[in-house]
C-alpha cells in the first residue's frame, strides 16, 4: 500500500498497533503509539524513525534509520528469545520466506527487534540465530538498552509494557518510496515472499 506522505505513514503505524493481534499467550493488545505527525521528506523519515544506536547479533552498533532502514526494502518484526511459542514459529516461517525468495533475498533486509532487551543481549541474539538456522547477513537481530528499544518500537507502532505483549504482525516496506503494509504472520510463506518481491519492483514514474 503506497503512503502519500509521512503523515499517512504515522497513521498506518497507529493502525498497526490497534489491529495487530497480540502474542499468543496474551489477549491484551499493545496500546497505540503516540501519533506524532512528522513532516514530509526523506530527512524527516530519519527524524521519525530516529538514528537510535542499536546493536546487532554480532555486537556491531547500527543507527536504526541510516544503517538498518534507509533505501532498503525491509521486513520488520518483534520477538524475544525466551519465547517458546509464537516467536520461534514466526522466525522459522521467515526463514522459509528467505529460502523462497532465492536470489532476491539479498535485496531484502529482515529486521527482528527484541521486546526483551534486558535479557536479549547481542550474544543471546546470536545464539538464537544459530539455534533457528537464520544466521544471515541480510537478517538483523537488534537490541539496545530499554530506553532505546522503547523509542524504536514506539516509532513502528508498538509500546510494549512486557516482552510478551508485543504484536506478532509483520511490517514490510520500501523505505525509499514510502510504501508500507502489514502482513499477518499466519499468512503463507509464499504470499509473504510475493509481497516482498513486489516491493522490490521499480515504482512507475520514478
Amino acid at each position: 500500500m503506497r503512503m502519500l506522505d509521512w503523515i499517512s505513514l504515522t497513521v498506518c503505524f497507529w493502525v498497526f498497533s490497534n489491529v495487530a493481534f497480540a502474542h499468543e499467550e496474551h489477549a491484551t493488545e499493545p496500546p497505540a503509539a503516540v501519533a506524532a505527525a512528522p513532516a514530509k521528506g526523506t530527512h524527516d523519515a530519519q527524524a521519525w524513525f530516529t538514528d537510535t544506536p542499536l546493536q546487532n547479533q554480532h555486537g556491531e552498533t547500527l543507527r536504526f534509520y541510516s544503517d538498518a532502514l534507509q533505501n532498503r526494502v525491509v521486513l520488520l518484526n518483534v520477538i524475544f528469545t525466551s519465547c517458546n511459542d509464537a516467536c520461534p514459529l514466526i522466525t522459522r516461517k521467515l526463514k522459509e520466506v528467505r529460502e523462497l525468495l532465492g536470489d532476491k533475498a539479498d535485496d531484502i533486509t529482515f529486521i527482528s527487534l527484541t521486546s526483551d532487551p534486558l535479557r536479549d543481549t547481542p550474544a543471546v541474539l546470536k545464539a538464537y540465530t544459530l539455534k533457528q538456522g537464520c544466521d544471515d547477513p541480510h537478517w538483523l537481530f537488534l537490541t539496545g538498552d530499554k530506553a532505546q528499544m522503547d523509542l524504536v518500537l514506539s516509532r513502528i507502532g508498538q509500546i510494549v509494557p512486557t516482552p510478551e505483549q508485543h504484536s506478532t504482525q509483520l511490517i514490510v516496506g520500501d523505505v525509499a518510496n514510502k510504501r508500507w503494509s502489514k502482513i499477518r504472520p499466519d499468512a503463507p510463506a509464499a504470499a509473504i515472499a510475493q509481497r516482498l518481491q513486489l516491493l522490490t519492483m521499480p515504482v512507475a514514474g520514478r
